[in-house]
C-alpha cells in the first residue's frame, strides 16, 4: 500500500464519513477508517471500495482508543499521508440547563479529545507534505438550542486546526476544517423535527439541503495538490447558509 497515499478517517462507516472514504478510494488513496459500532455498514464500505478501504473498530471514548487506531493504521498503510478527523458521538438535543456532566464529557471525548489525539500522532508521524481536515459543524457560528456539548466540542476541533497548521506548516503539512451545513444525515434526521428539515431550503441560497457527497467533495479539495497554499481556513460547506 506504500506506493499510494495512505489516509485515516475517523467515523467512516456512515453520512460524511462514508462519502469521504468513497471519494478518497476513487481517487486512488488507501484508506483506513474507524467504527464505533455496527460492523454491517462498515462491512458495506468496504465492499463499494472494492477493499480499498479497511475497517477499524474503534470505541473512541476509551482514553486509548485513537492512539491505537493510528498505530494500527500507519502499520496497516505503510505510512500516514492524509487524516480526517469526521468522528462525532450522537446525541439527544438537550437544554443546557438539563445536560448532565457525564454527557459534555462523553462527547468532548469522541469529538475533541480523540481528534487532539489523532492530530497528535500525525505530527509526529505524517510523512512531510500531508494533509489534515477536520469536519467541525455550521453551528460553531450560528447557535442553536440544545447542542452545547456538540458545539464546544467542534469549537476545540477549529481552535485545534488554527495551532496545528502553525505548527506544522514548516513541514507542507496544510491543517483545515470543513464546517458543513445541514446535511442530509441520519444524525441530522434525528436531531431536527421534520417541520425545521422543511425550512432549511427556504434559508438556503442554493435551496436544499447538502449531501455527504457534497462535504466530501469539499474535503478532498482540501487533500489534494491544488490546495497546497491553503492551511489554516475553516471551509463552510454549506450552500451558503450562514
Amino acid at each position: 500500500m506504500a506506493d499510494s497515499r495512505a489516509a485515516v478517517v475517523t467515523g467512516g462507516s456512515r453520512g460524511i464519513g462514508r462519502a469521504i472514504v468513497e471519494r478518497l478510494c476513487r481517487d486512488g488513496v488507501d484508506v483506513v477508517f474507524s467504527y464505533a459500532s455496527g460492523v454491517d455498514a462498515a462491512d458495506e464500505v468496504v465492499r463499494a471500495t472494492g477493499g480499498r478501504a479497511t475497517a477499524v473498530a474503534a470505541d473512541l471514548t476509551e482514553p486509548d482508543a485513537a492512539e491505537a487506531l493510528m498505530a494500527r493504521a500507519t502499520e496497516t498503510l505503510g505510512g500516514l499521508d492524509i487524516l480526517v478527523n469526521n468522528a462525532a458521538l450522537r446525541f439527544t438535543p438537550t437544554p443546557l440547563a438539563d445536560t448532565d456532566p457525564e454527557t459534555y464529557d462523553r462527547v468532548l471525548a469522541v469529538n475533541a479529545r480523540a481528534a487532539f489525539t489523532t492530530i497528535r500522532y500525525a505530527a509526529r508521524h505524517m510523512r512531510d507534505d500531508g494533509r489534515i481536515v477536520n469536519i467541525s459543524t455550521l453551528n460553531t457560528v450560528r447557535a442553536a438550542p440544545g447542542i452545547a456539548p456538540y458545539a464546544a466540542s467542534k469549537g476545540a476541533i477549529e481552535q485545534l486546526t488554527a495551532v496545528a497548521a502553525v505548527e506544522l506548516g514548516e513541514r507542507g503539512i496544510t491543517v483545515n476544517t470543513v464546517s458543513p451545513g445541514a446535511t442530509d444525515t441520519e444524525l441530522l434526521r434525528d436531531t431536527n423535527p421534520p417541520e425545521r428539515l422543511a425550512m432549511i431550503p427556504a434559508l438556503t441560497p442554493l435551496r436544499r439541503i447538502g449531501t455527504p457527497e457534497d462535504v466530501a467533495d469539499a474535503v478532498a479539495m482540501l487533500l489534494g495538490p491544488d490546495a497546497r497554499w491553503i492551511t489554516g481556513q475553516n471551509v463552510r460547506a454549506s450552500g451558503g447558509l450562514t
